[in-house]
């Protein structure tokens, strides 16, 4: 019998909020064409936010990887960010007048993502942002294959699932799985552990990130944003 894989136990050991997050009332809506013009919005704009620090993030990734290529990879991520994703929101707020200053994104929800996430780079290794993310890119990846089998009436929304099951997508998906598995070979026990808390962390901050779109009290900084 094959030795288990270090993704692999990571996935067995975290199942339960790896299933909780994937049958999200968020994931749902998508999946069902529900998801309300208020809460996509929304999460637009605290999702954007967060794809500027996902820069941040895998360039602790970089500048702690251990081989050149890595290093490359990790690169070629910071390319697709920067000039793919973030252009992705740039167009999609012109395109439905979307302003995102009139949004509070430091709402405990959102911030905390993105502190944790951060801190997670941050303070430790590469291979702490990689179990990270590990959690954030194979949850996308695996509901957003199942959504983009349905159909999704709002075509900006339609976009953004697809950016997901792209090849270049999964291909990263699985880039990061790959590199938890290499490392997994010649890790101690209590390091496997470790890793498989982060991700467990990580999926936890995803869960509550997502239930932020849906709190209607933090819908806009209404003062400074109300129709006249």
């Amino acid at each position: 019998m094959a030795e288990e894989s270090l993704s692999d136990r990571i996935l067995r050991e975290n199942d339960a909020v790896f299933r909780t997050m994937l049958s999200h009332r968020f994931v749902e809506d998508v999946k069902n064409d529900r998801l309300s013009k208020e809460a996509f919005e929304r999460y637009l704009v605290y999702e954007g936010a967060f794809v500027d620090s996902a820069i941040s993030i895998f360039a602790y990734a970089a500048a702690t990887a251990k081989t050149m290529q890595q290093k490359r990879w990790l690169i070629a991520v910071l390319d697709a960010l920067a000039n793919e994703q973030i252009a992705y929101f740039e167009r999609t707020f012109a395109s439905r007048g979307i302003d995102p200053s009139c949004f509070d994104t430091g709402i405990a929800e959102v911030e905390a993502f993105r502190a944790g996430m951060l801190e997670i780079a941050r303070q430790g290794g590469f291979l702490d942002t990689v179990a990270a993310m590990f959690a954030a890119e194979w949850m996308y990846w695996t509901w957003c294959r199942q959504a983009a089998k349905r159909p999704i009436s709002d075509p900006l929304l339609k976009e953004w699932v697809d950016l997901h099951v792209d090849p270049n997508f999964a291909a990263q998906a699985q880039w990061l799985k790959n590199e938890l598995d290499m490392a997994g070979e010649t890790l101690e026990e209590d390091e496997k552990a470790r890793l498989s808390a982060i991700f467990g962390r990580a999926m936890q901050l995803e869960i509550d990130f997502h239930d932020a779109p849906y709190l209607q009290l933090h819908l806009a900084k209404a003062d400074a944003c109300a129709p006249t």
